[in-house]
């Protein structure tokens, strides 16, 4: 039987040498194939030690052309400075069928040479969907690779958040989880973290900084240990959060409590957040109705615009972020870069899209599951509709290798759809020609990791080689 490491090195024939802990790439035509299909499917569903140097190898393939994981943080400090506008960056949560629905989103880049847009995930999302930050970094790079991108890719941790029940319960132990989750990931690549400390806002206390206090102290906290965790040459773009999705819409009032206090707190010197998210009417995954449909949203675009202009003109940050925007009407998107809006997060609406295109056997076969698995969700009051609208996003991770392997006639119909939908939303958000923007502005700088200890270990880089974990 083949070894798994020389067949993956084999791959892509001459056009990728592997030598030592080097990676050289002789043919970039050769990674926008199938063998790019056949090394991330590796990285995902392959044994321990295939995984890991599959995963390994991805990286490094990215480094020698360019196509890199990367920060946000300098195009945002344009942002903030005044020296681009005009757009809305596009947060893609990508959760089911990843490596396919990342693909689209780099066809789409590529098309209008927009390149101001980040791929992320939320810590509730790392664990339902069953992709946990070094299999999403490999699988973003992977697509980015295989549609021919050459450009920085950026990965997001999204609500890497504080759980206020179980911040109550047991502070150190749930910003500590928080702290490990930070370390994982920007040790993958995530190189943007959304700090979430919103849900510790206690507005029965008397004044607004008193609302804020554990917010901006707890925050404070999170962003030194995320600056703490930087590589070299690299500034991680963090943001923060003023109020929880879904509750009263933000006012400027506490963006300025929330912000004095956190600057106040921080380390002299030390950079802050570059952006801030706000509530202005939406929340996650919508509102879903009885008969499956979602209600509409009365979105506040006076709030997040005079948000948005606050937090650049007082703070320098590149403005305010809007969450849960995936299901609005698609006549909203427009408004969010006329109204100089730093950045959507955009998630549930692709979902439903995969879901709508199932093969009905497979969308029962996962409603099944839930029925069994999250039963203890489904409320007195909820018609089947409003439960699996709800829950259904628990089945991705357990069905993730079935979701990879539809048939041939969904996956095209999967992929013409998201085509249109990202093509539609990069347009109204004001994408096309960004690329230029993240090529002033962002710098990726090579970052070379040593061969997995455990794939062919007289191959790893020695222990003196001065390029290893560099």
């Amino acid at each position: 039987m083949p070894d798994p490491i020389d067949r993956l090195n084999s791959l892509f024939g001459s056009a990728v040498s592997v030598a030592g802990s080097r990676v050289t790439v002789k043919d970039r035509t050769a990674l926008a194939g199938p063998a790019m299909d056949q090394l991330v499917r590796a990285a995902v569903f392959g044994g321990e030690e295939e995984k890991h140097y599959a995963r390994w190898l991805i990286w490094e393939i990215g480094q020698g052309v360019g196509v890199r994981a990367s920060s946000i943080q300098d195009l945002y400090v344009a942002r903030g400075r005044g020296e681009i506008s005009g757009f809305t960056v596009p947060a893609i949560n990508v959760r089911g069928m990843a490596y396919d629905t990342a693909r689209s989103i780099f066809r789409t880049g590529i098309r209008m040479q927009a390149g101001a847009f980040i791929l992320e995930i939320a810590r509730s999302e790392i664990a339902y969907t069953e992709q946990r930050p070094s299999e999403y970094v490999a699988v973003m790079i992977a697509a980015a690779l295989r549609e021919g991108w050459l450009a920085p890719v950026f990965i997001q941790g999204d609500h890497f958040q504080v759980n206020a029940k179980k911040y109550a319960a047991d502070k150190e132990a749930e910003v500590e989880a928080v702290k490990h989750l930070a370390r994982e990931a920007v040790h993958a690549g995530f190189y943007n973290i959304d700090v979430d400390t919103s849900t510790l806002v206690d507005i029965s206390k008397p004044n607004l900084d008193e609302q804020q206090r554990l917010n901006y102290e707890v925050g404070t906290e999170l962003v030194t240990y995320v600056r703490s965790l930087e590589p070299k040459d690299v500034t991680i773009s963090i943001g923060g959060e003023i109020g929880e999705v879904g509750t009263e819409n933000s006012t400027v009032e506490e963006l300025r409590a929330y912000m004095d206090g956190l600057n106040r707190s921080l380390p002299k010197g030390m950079i802050g957040l570059s952006k801030i998210s706000v509530q202005s009417g939406t929340s996650h995954g919508g509102t879903v109705l009885a008969d499956g449909s979602i209600a509409d949203v009365k979105l506040d675009l006076d709030t997040l615009e005079r948000l948005s202009k606050v937090a650049r003109d007082e703070y320098g940050l590149a403005g305010a972020v809007q969450h849960g925007a995936s299901t609005l009407t698609d006549d909203a998107f427009h408004n969010f870069p006329k109204r100089e809006t730093a950045e959507i997060h955009l998630a549930t609406n692709f979902q439903n899209m995969l879901y709508d295109h199932l093969p009905p056997e497979l969308r029962q076969e996962m409603y099944a599951w839930l029925d069994v698995n999250a039963k203890d969700e489904r409320k007195e009051k909820d018609s089947p509709e409003q439960f699996y609208y709800k829950t259904r996003k628990k089945a991705i991770g357990p069905f993730k290798q079935k979701l990879w392997s539809l048939p041939a006639d969904t996956q095209v119909a999967v992929d013409r759809a998201y085509d249109e939908k990202f093509g539609f939303l990069f347009e109204q958000l004001g994408l096309r020609g960004t690329a230029e923007h993240v090529a002033k502005y962002v710098r990726a700088p090579e970052q070379h990791r040593p061969m997995p200890s455990d794939a062919h270990p007289a191959m790893a880089a020695a222990p003196d080689d001065p390029d290893a974990g560099e």
